[in-house]
């Protein structure tokens, strides 16, 4: 029995919970950035490029037998999302810069002040 409650304490920590939950939205975010490519950006962008090419998607580009297309479409995907992914960490670094920036609250006596406070007190006594 310790295997098993050793990996049910390592598999409901914090890290590894958060993980997973990266992971599923990652992939969901994959999904989002995938098709935006492939049903936004190629049909907008790319239509003059690929009726001269004479194909109907990205994926269909060909040369010399090798499908470019697939890695053109793979490119384009990468730098969407580390596009979105940099504006989101610029975004979080700011919001951290401003909460560092705020103005700290007033600290209270230290213990060392507190017990001086006693002290002289009951000496006055």
């Amino acid at each position: 029995m310790g295997f098993l409650k050793e990996f049910k304490e390592f598999a409901v920590k914090g890290n590894v919970v958060d993980l997973a939950i990266g992971v599923i939205i990652g992939a969901a975010f994959g999904a989002i950035v995938s098709s935006l490519v492939a049903d936004v950006i190629t049909p907008l962008l790319l239509t003059p490029a690929l009726k001269a090419a004479q194909v109907d998607k990205l994926d269909a580009l060909i040369w010399n037998g090798v499908a470019y297309g697939k890695f053109l479409a793979a490119v384009i995907n990468f730098v969407f999302v580390a596009f979105v992914l940099f504006m989101l960490v610029k975004g979080i670094n700011k919001l951290k810069k401003k909460q560092e920036e705020a103005p700290a609250a007033p600290a209270g006596p230290t213990q060392e002040e507190l017990l001086a406070e006693i002290r002289d007190l009951l000496k006055n006594k």
